[in-house]
């Protein structure tokens, strides 16, 4: 494949040439912060050139982006876990908010799509199809009854994700002024998504005695 360094130990497809530069990124970044890492840095630890590394990532928001959305998989499993604790569907999905508020800007490499210093970095890379489909996953992975809130298809379940996530990043992007507490940001989100699944678990005609 023509390629020169790599600590004499080329990658044998473009995948792994990807993942060992993603690598390297994520030990500057323990190493160093995000602030004083820079693509020469991640070239330098992976031991190629900058020009490789232009082979593989436009630049370094792009690395940064493929080391936040490396750890997606393990955000992902501690969501559905503390999830899993919350025995119906408005409260998953209040929860589901509250949780990604909390906890994202605090991951070490997930942070980084906030850190980066740009919104439409973060966005593109969140808000985006791709984004809503993991996002439906998680929840189609919460044990809790969807369709008895009128949530019944995949398309549904994505339409939910779609607005959690864009009610996320909208707190995240704009925080409250004083910042609300846990509780107070339950409730507030409570308040107005929770009516949502009550009508649409009538959608099909209502209970006996309601219109």
């Amino acid at each position: 494949m023509g390629f020169h360094g790599w600590r004499g130990n080329p990658p044998g497809t473009e995948d792994e040439a990807r993942r060992r530069i993603v690598e390297a990124a994520t030990a500057c970044l323990d190493r160093a912060g995000l602030a004083k890492t820079s693509l020469s840095d991640v070239a330098a630890e992976a031991g190629v050139t900058r020009q490789t590394v232009y082979r593989y990532f436009p630049g370094l928001k792009d690395i940064l982006r493929a080391v936040g959305l490396a750890g997606v998989e393990e955000f992902a499993g501690r969501m559905e876990r503390h999830l899993a604790s919350f025995g119906s569907p408005a409260e998953a999905a209040v929860e589901s908010v509250v949780f990604a508020v909390r906890t994202v800007p605090d991951e070490p490499y997930l942070g980084l799509l906030l850190q980066a210093g740009e919104a439409d970095f973060f966005t593109d890379g969140v808000i985006s199809p791709l984004a809503f489909s993991f996002g439906a996953r998680i929840l189609a992975n919460v044990p809790v009854d969807w369709a008895a809130a009128g949530v019944t298809t995949d398309e549904d379940l994505q339409g939910l994700a779609e607005i959690l996530m864009r009610l996320f990043m909208s707190f995240l992007q704009y925080p409250t002024t004083p910042e609300l507490g846990d509780d107070e940001l339950r409730a507030l989100v409570r308040r107005w998504i929770g009516p949502a699944f009550s009508g649409a678990g009538r959608r099909g005609g209502g209970t006996a005695g309601e219109p």
